[in-house]
C-alpha cells in the first residue's frame, strides 16, 4: 500500500515535484491517493491540461486563504478566465474597489503561505453537514449547489482552518505553487499562472476590454434573470420555470441581433462588408443568420460570400508540422484573389464568384455572377474574418467586424468558474454527433487541435472586432447535458480520451437537466438549434 506521492518520489527522485497530479487507469486522481494492487500510472505535470486544472485550482485556494487573512471582511468572487488569468474581485464592507497597496498585501500572503509548504487535505462529508461548512463560511452559492445536486457525499478541502470545495483534485501542499502573480485589471484584479507552452513565464498584462465588458454584460444579465450560478439555475428548473427560462434568454439575444444590425444600418453609407469570425462551435452560422435577418428587416439586402470558396488549389495548400494539409492556416486561402473581387464588388462592378470542389482540391468558376445593387450588404463568415491581412486592400470604414463566442457568465460558485471552452466542446460534440457522425471521442481527441488552431488564428484578434456577440445562453448546458451524457458513457477507459470524457461528466453532473419536452420552447432559430438540432430550414 503507497501513496501515488510516495511512487512518484520513488520513480523520479529529483524530478517528483515537477509532477501534480496522476492518471490512475486512466482516471485523474490526486497524488494523496492511495494504491493497494498493482495499476497503470501515468504522473502529469503543468504540460497536461488536466495539470494545469490541478495547479489553477490550488493557487485560487491560496488566494482565498491570502485574503481571508488580510482582509477578514472582505469576500473574493473568481468569475471568468481572461488570457492566463483568471478574473478575480473584492467586496468589500464599503464597496471601494482594490488598490494596488491591496495587491501587495494579497501576493505577499500568498508568498508566504507558498513558503510554509502546508498541506492540502479533503475529507469526505455528508452533504448536509458540507452545506453548513458552507454556508457558515459564507459561501451561500457553495451550499446551494450541493443542495440542487443532490449527492449524498460531498468533499471538503481544507487549508488549515480554510474549508471549501473544488470539482477536480489539488497538489498535494502550496510549496507546488511557486509562480503566480497578481495585478490591477479593470474593475478587479487578475490572478496570473504560468502559460501552457512556457510553464515558467507569465503572460504580461492583458488588453481585452471589450471582452470584459461583454462577460460583465451578461453577469448582468444574469442577476436580472436571477441565476448567478449552477445552483441557482437548477433551482428554476427545479420549480418548473424553465419556459420562462429559455423564452427570457432569447427574448435577450434576440435584441443583441438587433442591436448589432442597427449599428451597422447606422452607418450603411459606409459599411459594405460585415465580417463574422469566433472559435469552433461560437455559433457563428446562427449570429449570420440572425444579424442578416434583422438587416433586412431594416431594409437592406446581405449578399453572402463564402470564404470556403476562395482556397488555392490543394497542390498549394500549406502543409502542417506533421506534413498534413493545414486548411486553418491563411495561407490556405487566396487572399489576393479574394481582395481584387472585394475590391471591384464595393466599387459597384461585377465579378465571377468561384465555387471551390472539396474532392478534386481545385478552384472551378461554373457562371455564377454577383454585382451589389442598392442596399446590398456582403456578409462573410470565418476563422480569418477578423485577420487585418483577409482583407487587406478594404478600407476600414468599409468594414464591420463581428466576433462571435460563447462566454459563459455561469459560475459553479463563489470562487470556482466555468470554462468557456468547455461549453464549446460540449456544444461540438453533440453536433458533431447529430450531424457529422463523428463520435465524442474522436471530437475530444480533435480538440488540442482545434484550440491550437484557436489561439494562432483567432483569439489574437478578438479585439479587432466592432463589436462582440456572446452566443452563450443561461440554460444551454442544462438542454446539452441530456444530448451529452449519453455520448460521453460510450467512451471506453482504455481510450486516451476517457479521462476527459470523466471530467465533462462530473462537470454536468452538477446540472438539472431540462426535460426534453421542455425543448419544445427554443425557438427554430436559437443558437442552440445549431448544435442539438430541428434548427429552421434555410
Amino acid at each position: 500500500m503507497k501513496t501515488l506521492q510516495e511512487i512518484n518520489r520513488e520513480w523520479n527522485g529529483a524530478d517528483a515535484n515537477k509532477y501534480l497530479a496522476a492518471l490512475v487507469d486512466n482516471r485523474l486522481k490526486s497524488l494523496d491517493y492511495v494504491l493497494y494492487n498493482p495499476h497503470d500510472i501515468q504522473f502529469i505535470d503543468y504540460s497536461h491540461p488536466d495539470g494545469r486544472r490541478t495547479y489553477i485550482r490550488s493557487l485560487s485556494f491560496v488566494l482565498q486563504k491570502a485574503v481571508r487573512e488580510v482582509f477578514p471582511c472582505a469576500r473574493l468572487r473568481i468569475s471568468y478566465s481572461v488570457g492566463n488569468s483568471l478574473y478575480c474581485d473584492l467586496i468589500f464592507p464599503d464597496y471601494r474597489e482594490e488598490t494596488e497597496e491591496d495587491m501587495v498585501l494579497i501576493r505577499g500572503a500568498m508568498k508566504h503561505i507558498v513558503e510554509k509548504n502546508i498541506p492540502f487535505k479533503r475529507e469526505k462529508l455528508c452533504t448536509g453537514e458540507a452545506q453548513k461548512i458552507f454556508a457558515g463560511g459564507g459561501f451561500p452559492q457553495k451550499a446551494l449547489l450541493q443542495e440542487t445536486r443532490g449527492h449524498f457525499f460531498t468533499s471538503v478541502y481544507y487549508l488549515e482552518d480554510h474549508a471549501d470545495t473544488f470539482y477536480g483534485p489539488l497538489v498535494p501542499s502550496t510549496g507546488y505553487l511557486k509562480l503566480f502573480d497578481l495585478c490591477r485589471f479593470h474593475r478587479g484584479f487578475l490572478l496570473q499562472y504560468p502559460q501552457p507552452d512556457n510553464p515558467g513565464k507569465l503572460d504580461g498584462p492583458p488588453k481585452l476590454n471589450k471582452l470584459v465588458e461583454v462577460f460583465e454584460e451578461y453577469v448582468h444579465w444574469g442577476k436580472i434573470m436571477g441565476i448567478k450560478d449552477i445552483g441557482s439555475l437548477n433551482q428554476k428548473i427545479q420549480k418548473g420555470q424553465t419556459k420562462d427560462l429559455i423564452l427570457t434568454g432569447e427574448a435577450f439575444h434576440g435584441r443583441r441581433y438587433a442591436d448589432i444590425a442597427d449599428r451597422i444600418f447606422e452607418c450603411r453609407d459606409k459599411v459594405k462588408l460585415v465580417l463574422i469570425a469566433g472559435p469552433s462551435s461560437s455559433g457563428k452560422t446562427t449570429t449570420s443568420k440572425r444579424i442578416s435577418t434583422q438587416l433586412k428587416v431594416l431594409g437592406m439586402k446581405p449578399v453572402v460570400l463564402e470564404m470556403d470558396n476562395y482556397f488555392v488549389n490543394r497542390e498549394d495548400t500549406p502543409r502542417d508540422d506533421k506534413g498534413d494539409y493545414d486548411f486553418e492556416s491563411l495561407l490556405a486561402l487566396d487572399v489576393q484573389f479574394l481582395n481584387e473581387q472585394l475590391f471591384k464588388l464595393l466599387d459597384g462592378k461585377e465579378v465571377e464568384i468561384p465555387s471551390f470542389d472539396f474532392l478534386t482540391g481545385q478552384r472551378t468558376f461554373n457562371g455564377k455572377r454577383l454585382k451589389l445593387k442598392e442596399n446590398d450588404i456582403l456578409i462573410m463568415e470565418g476563422i480569418h474574418a477578423l485577420n487585418p491581412v483577409l482583407t487587406r486592400d478594404i478600407p476600414a470604414k468599409n468594414k464591420f467586424k463581428i466576433y462571435a463566442s460563447a462566454l459563459t457568465s455561469l459560475s459553479m460558485d463563489e470562487n470556482n468558474r466555468i470554462s468557456t471552452t468547455d461549453t464549446r466542446m460540449i456544444r461540438r460534440m453533440v453536433r458533431d454527433a447529430q450531424f457529422r457522425g463523428i463520435t465524442a471521442e474522436e471530437t475530444i481527441l480533435r480538440w488540442p487541435s482545434i484550440s491550437y488552431g484557436e489561439r494562432q488564428n483567432i483569439f489574437p484578434f478578438q479585439e479587432e472586432a466592432d463589436v462582440m456577440f456572446n452566443s452563450a445562453l443561461p440554460y444551454e448546458l442544462a438542454v446539452l447535458k441530456s444530448h451529452a451524457e449519453p455520448l460521453l458513457h460510450r467512451i471506453l477507459p482504455v481510450s486516451a480520451a476517457f479521462p476527459e470524457a470523466l471530467r465533462l461528466l462530473n462537470f454536468l453532473s452538477y446540472f438539472t437537466p431540462v426535460h426534453p419536452r421542455d425543448e419544445r420552447y427554443i425557438p427554430y432559430a436559437s443558437v442552440i438549434r445549431e448544435f442539438i438540432g430541428t434548427s429552421q430550414p434555410d
